[in-house]
């Protein structure tokens, strides 16, 4: 009898089997999958929108086996009046036997106008998809289990909803970080749209550059979110990042130039990580030495991605060192001393303080005053002397109440 952790494996090896898929082939494979597992003759998968209206669900695919399905594009509000929309507003899965006798006083009803021609719904089985956030991001609406031995329709059961609730949220997280990069796509493709426009309308060009920059702030910021999308409990981290290391460049007097610069690009120090191996980046406890050679690439895996472009050669150079210390010894080159770039040697110091004040699966939330005493006189992980630059462990240790302020302003 496989667990529920061999049905969860199963389910995410088999929708997440074909590299680079989009988010429609990936919800496609999802509502396949979940077909599959409970016998449903048909069924329809929604992704949740946010608009200025309300929220809605948006249709990404239906199937049916018995008959062609023409539109499959389709939205249904976010209320308690529609069954995928109390799914989706409530959290709950709902199994219903017949849908055109749902119980009287239940929260939700069956619009039999929505039913597709020469087609009649009968049992069906609705579940959220949630993220590591316990979010709802979509759900999955199957109808009519058909019987192996009759070929007719028969209710779902609990065990039906059992055998689709563990994956529900390991799906849900893979469903919106494919979600995540396409926005990112979708900003970059506008992003480059304005700029041709830049350059055919010249007349234009100062209103277009602010648009251009906050599209390009935006694209930054989702590009961060999504690397940190297999990271459970994560909050506001890569913001406070960026505080902390903005902060400490004004505090060294760096140019303002280098200081805006450093804002932005502190939080994809661990970008990297969209290209480590799932299985690693998945993988819980500890980690054998083959593995943690895989993880330690996400370093030169985040060069790679963001060396290319001119705006974001500082984030790059971040990526790449800032796992490196100050006597030598880090990694991926195993540099020291002033060879690692200034911009790398703060993120270090931004993000292990960070981690440091923020509770973790394997962790407590230490104190401002340990977090201090810990960065400014080591413990049996970390030895200031040898990890940290020593101009910034004196900054820090002078000027520690201005991380505790943005902790503070911050904190999740």
């Amino acid at each position: 009898m496989p667990t529920e952790v061999d049905l969860a494996r199963d389910f995410l090896e088999y929708v997440e089997q074909q590299a680079s898929q989009s988010l429609e082939q990936l919800l496609t494979r999802v509502l396949q999958k979940s077909r599959l597992l409970t016998g449903a003759q048909a069924g329809t998968i929604f992704i949740l929108r946010r608009k200025k209206t309300g929220a809605v669900l948006q249709s990404i695919n239906v199937q049916n086996d018995r008959i062609r399905v023409q539109s499959t594009n389709f939205e249904v509000p976010v209320t308690p009046n529609t069954i995928a929309g109390y799914v989706a507003q409530s959290g709950e899965t709902v199994l219903i036997d017949d849908v055109y006798n749902i119980p009287p006083g239940s929260p939700y009803s069956f619009n039999p106008s929505n039913e597709l021609k020469n087609y009649q719904s009968h049992s069906m089985l609705c579940f959220p998809l949630k993220n590591y956030t316990n979010t709802i991001i979509g759900v999955v609406q199957l109808i009519n289990r058909i019987s192996l031995v009759t070929d007719a329709p028969i209710p779902f059961d609990q065990a039906m909803a059992k055998l689709v609730t563990p994956v529900a949220r390991i799906v849900g997280t893979s469903i919106e970080r494919t979600d995540m990069i396409e926005q990112i796509r979708t900003k970059n493709r506008a992003l480059r749209e304005r700029n041709r426009q830049l350059a055919e309308h010249q007349a234009q060009i100062a209103g277009l550059q602010v648009q251009t920059e906050e599209a390009f702030h935006l694209s930054v910021g989702l590009l961060a979110r999504a690397a940190e999308i297999h990271d459970e409990d994560t909050g506001n981290h890569i913001i406070r990042t960026n505080e902390y290391s903005y902060f400490i460049a004004k505090e060294l007097g760096l140019p303002k130039e280098f200081c805006d610069e450093i804002r932005y690009s502190a939080q994809l120090h661990d970008v990297g990580k969209m290209s480590v191996d799932q299985a690693v980046l998945k993988k819980k406890g500890r980690l054998d030495e083959t593995e943690r050679a895989e993880m330690d690439r996400h370093t030169e895996y985040g060069y790679k991605i963001l060396k290319d472009s001119p705006r974001l050669l500082m984030a790059a150079e971040i990526a790449l060192n800032h796992h490196e210390k100050w006597i030598g010894g880090g990694y991926p080159h195993g540099i020291a001393g002033e060879a690692i770039p200034l911009s790398a040697r703060i993120v270090q110091v931004a993000d292990i303080n960070d981690a440091l004040r923020s509770e973790r699966p394997y962790k407590p939330g230490f104190s401002h005053e340990k977090s201090v005493d810990i960065i400014t006189n080591g413990d049996d992980r970390i030895n200031p002397h040898e990890h940290f630059d020593p101009q910034l462990i004196e900054l820090f240790a002078d000027t520690h109440m201005g991380f505790c302020r943005i902790w503070d302003e911050l904190k999740d």
